[in-house]
């Protein structure tokens, strides 16, 4: 048995979905956004994003923190951005002594749907389709952390094997 927190992260909106994986079979245990205000100062919405991960670390007790990389577009301003939610991500999971390992958002996909390249609204019908959902999750940030969950959790045992 396996728990993974997955983050989709950003200082707007980090989204965090978590998995447990027994053998074959996935099933989501939370998942949903941390919002911060644009009018917050940033090391506030830094600190909110840190607070909330621990509180998921602490009520989940993850075996893992699987988190999407940092994805450089034409924006340089959004890429820093997203590079200082994940460090609050990675300093909650630091803390609590949970390992975490980065995945691509083209190796999640490709995990997710079988092509790197597909678009927002397959990745969330195939997460509600693998973790048998009622329907897609409604939040594409919530939705992407739960395939950073999968895409982890569906590579454990090959990782479990390779140690």
């Amino acid at each position: 048995m396996v728990v993974v927190l997955g983050i989709d992260p950003g200082t707007a909106h980090t989204g965090y979905g978590v998995v447990l994986s027994r053998g074959q079979r996935l099933a989501a245990l939370d998942g949903g956004v941390i919002g911060t205000g644009p009018d917050e100062r940033l090391e506030r919405r830094l600190a909110r994003i840190h607070a909330r991960v621990c509180d998921l670390i602490a009520e989940h007790e993850p075996s893992a923190v699987a988190i999407e990389d940092l994805f450089f577009g034409r924006n340089v301003r959004t890429a820093f951005a997203v590079g200082q939610a994940r460090g609050a991500v990675l300093l909650s999971a630091g803390l609590a002594g949970v390992p975490c390992y980065s995945y691509t958002p083209q190796a999640v996909k490709q995990a997710v749907c079988g092509s790197g390249r597909a678009e927002k609204e397959q990745v969330q019908r195939m997460v509600g389709a693998l973790l048998a959902l009622a329907g897609p999750p409604e939040d594409d940030h919530a939705s992407d952390a739960l395939a950073v969950a999968i895409c982890h959790a569906n590579g454990s045992p090959v990782r479990a094997a390779l140690a």
